[in-house]
């Protein structure tokens, strides 16, 4: 792949496109990519544990998807939750725009929504007369690429069986694999980054270091701190991990809270991540600019090429990749 932003484009089938889950969590299959070796293998996510090392720490996101879609369906408005803003504020996104200018009022969700300011990209600043009950009134987002809208069953399977910290508006894909008994024969340690809508984003920029990179919240805590400073190889589930491990520049991991808007791109050293388990992302994707700074432009390029001929199956709800 290409520096620029065509570097970072493949042509997918669109029947390889997952659109729901596998029937089983951890029924997924996974490439295995050697990057020092520069191989690729075929093996199933039940597998993941026997290419762990003596010494290794599976680092994991243990934030929750909130059910952030609100639908007014007699006036047809939809309210996308973002991130708190305030006592009964929130960050959104709404459709359609036009009707939701400020001092615009809507029944949504069991009360009461009005528009307090419109900002710069597009996003609203609602105030809600009571706080919303999502689990009653919320729908999970699921991606806009799945092109249908979701359902009981994507209220479990969109969602880790780890998941602790609600937050996040989609779900740190890698970890959708894992079950308790998975978990329960692996070391490993849970950090938060509440995931945003700006993960779905494509760079559109043909530059791609002129992207604007999404801010997103994370939390580490002191024992997952100390946990991962003793391991001999730190193997991240998910881009997010690696972006919250990444954006830390301190020597010795602290505990810490804030914000990252970390843009990892070739070509980027990793300071701590050793391995990284992660799905199949889409074209020009930041997540896609990820991985190939960590294996390397031509191998992921060769392995996205291998996954589309052997028929995997792509992004969230899609099989995934083992990256040593």
């Amino acid at each position: 792949m290409k520096r620029g932003l065509a570097g970072y484009f493949y042509e997918l089938p669109p029947e390889l496109v997952a659109i729901r889950p596998a029937p089983v969590r951890d029924g997924s299959r996974m490439m295995v990519v050697d990057r020092e070796a520069g191989t690729i293998s075929h093996r199933m996510f039940r597998d993941f544990s026997t290419f762990l090392r003596e010494g290794d720490r599976v680092a994991l996101n243990d934030t929750r998807v909130i059910k952030a879609r609100l639908l007014a369906p007699e006036s047809r408005i939809e309210i996308f939750l973002l991130e708190p803003a305030g006592e009964r504020r929130w960050k959104c996104l709404t459709k359609p725009g036009r009707k939701m200018r400020p001092g615009a009022v809507v029944a949504i969700a069991g009360t009461e929504a009005r528009v307090i300011e419109s900002l710069p990209g597009g996003e609203r600043i609602i105030e809600f007369l009571a706080e919303p009950d999502l689990e009653k009134h919320g729908h999970v987002p699921v991606p806009p690429y799945l092109k249908r809208e979701s359902d009981t069953g994507d209220d479990d399977r969109y969602q880790t069986v780890y998941a602790r910290l609600p937050g996040s508006v989609a779900a740190p894909t890698a970890g959708l694999h894992f079950t308790p008994e998975v978990l329960a024969c692996i070391p490993h340690s849970f950090l938060t980054l509440h995931v945003g809508a700006g993960t779905f984003l494509p760079v559109k920029t043909e530059r791609i270091e002129d992207h604007t990179m999404h801010e997103e919240r994370f939390e580490i805590s002191a024992e997952t701190a100390e946990a991962l400073n003793a391991a001999r190889r730190i193997v991240a589930v998910g881009t997010t991990v690696a972006r919250v491990l990444e954006s830390r520049k301190e020597d010795k991991l602290e505990a810490c809270s804030g914000a990252t808007d970390i843009f990892i791109y070739p070509p980027y050293h990793f300071r701590r991540v050793g391995a990284l388990l992660t799905n199949f992302h889409l074209p020009c994707s930041t997540l896609l600019m990820l991985v190939s700074a960590f294996a390397g432009t031509d191998l992921i390029r060769r392995a996205y090429a291998e996954a589309v001929r052997e028929r995997y199956r792509f992004f969230s709800y899609g099989d995934c990749m083992l990256l040593t």
